[in-house]
């Protein structure tokens, strides 16, 4: 971090930099208790902390809701451009894969910035949402089908992540040797274990689907961008529809997982969501204000120098605002969540999600099939016996073990 920046922090800050004490939230301790780290990151630095993505990889986390309010919907100052960031990342970085510039709305400002998330927004408004209610339940059900006479499962494995998967590649029109091949891809670029090797894959697959869909067009969101006036080259396919993929499958998987989580080990929730006085809505509301999904995102990279909260932030060095963090800033919190939806999670201003609807839809249906079938069910371990997978970015268990009275198959449409 710049000498400006350092007197601007304190001495105190200056000599966490000097003595090279950036706070790493890509490492196992971070991910066994994050919010432990926020509060800490709080009281030590207020609403900018230094922090490390990856080894070597600086950056500020945004832990503040307010100031991150602000950095969100000031596009100017902070573009969600990379490119002059990641010439100097090595090629095998971790992290890379998720930050590095592509040809898509997530990765542009201005004028491509709003091409591609008008060509990603009216793929997305073609979509049935009546019709995608029924897809989840259908897939939901074959999955429910597939375990429960057993008495036992993991609702990570055995349920959310192939129901995610299944749902988008039917969104997209998305074969599933492809498909495979994608997921394959964007696990080893979440995971940050063989993440060079990952976006190969998934980019390959990604202009597999491409050129499908142009040969063989459907009534499908891959489709309607193809179609679309904008007139997007395959490159500029494949890399709108890895943000889908990114968006569509990791974290509405961990949404999934973590609502069923807090429904089976909050009282409030516990017994409260069966009987109706709490809804799986209020359920997934609260656990996007604790445990989002995408925990540390929404990056930016900053063209020149600027202050912030009597702060100077580097030029070209990732902004990351921290979704989790902010959501529990004391400055905001009021500890009700019933009917509140002021968090972070879905981002805010011009790279808000555009799909956070219909990811409600899916995740609230996927949950609510799941209890519906099985009433009973319960975690299989204790809860502090869980683990979290480390990364900088997601907020996701490895596993979700439960177990439940065994029962006959379901009903299948």
């Amino acid at each position: 971090m710049s000498e400006s920046v350092q007197s601007a922090r304190g001495p105190q800050a200056g000599q966490v930099e000097a003595a090279g004490r950036r706070v790493p939230i890509y490492t196992p301790e971070f991910a066994a208790d994050p919010h432990r780290v926020y509060r800490e990151l709080r009281k030590r630095f207020g609403a900018l902390a230094p922090v490390e993505l990856a080894p070597g990889v600086p950056a500020t986390l945004v832990v503040g809701y307010r100031t991150a309010v602000r950095i969100l919907n000031d596009p100017d100052r902070f573009p969600a451009d990379p490119r002059v960031w990641q010439t100097g990342v090595r090629a095998d970085c971790p992290v890379l894969p998720m930050m590095q510039w592509r040809p898509n709305a997530l990765r542009s400002a201005g004028i491509e910035h709003a091409r591609y998330r008008q060509t990603n927004t009216a793929g997305l408004a073609g979509i049935d949402r009546y019709g995608l209610q029924g897809t989840v339940e259908r897939v939901a059900v074959s999955l429910i089908n597939s375990f429960c006479a057993s008495g036992t499962a993991d609702l990570v494995r055995d349920y959310a992540f192939p129901l995610a998967f299944r749902v988008l590649n039917q969104l997209l029109g998305c074969p599933v040797d492809i498909a495979g091949q994608a997921a394959e891809g964007f696990r080893a670029i979440f995971e940050g274990v063989g993440a060079e090797q990952g976006n190969k894959l998934l980019l390959d697959a990604l202009l597999r689907l491409t050129l499908h869909k142009r040969a063989q067009p459907g009534d499908d969101v891959t489709t309607r961008m193809l179609h679309h006036p904008a007139g997007l080259s395959d490159t500029e396919m494949v890399h709108q529809l890895a943000t889908l993929y990114g968006a569509g499958i990791e974290p509405q998987q961990n949404l999934i997982v973590n609502t069923l989580l807090l429904l089976l080990v909050d009282d409030r929730f516990g017994s409260s969501a069966l009987g109706g006085s709490l809804s799986t809505r209020d359920a997934l509301d609260e656990v996007l204000f604790d445990d989002p999904p995408m925990a540390n995102f929404c990056i930016s990279f900053p063209p020149r120098a600027v202050l912030v909260d009597d702060c100077w932030l580097p030029a070209h060095q990732p902004v990351v605002i921290s979704m989790a963090a902010c959501n529990t800033d004391p400055a905001i919190r009021a500890g009700v969540f019933t009917g509140n939806r002021s968090h972070l999670a879905w981002g805010v201003g011009p790279h808000a999600c555009p799909a956070s609807s219909l990811a409600y839809l899916i995740a609230q249906e996927a949950v609510d099939q799941l209890l519906d079938a099985l009433p009973e069910v319960r975690l299989a371990v204790p809860a502090p016996e869980l683990s979290w997978r480390p990364g900088p970015f997601h907020r996701a268990l490895t596993g979700l073990p439960v177990v439940f009275t065994p029962s006959p198959p379901l009903p299948e449409m």
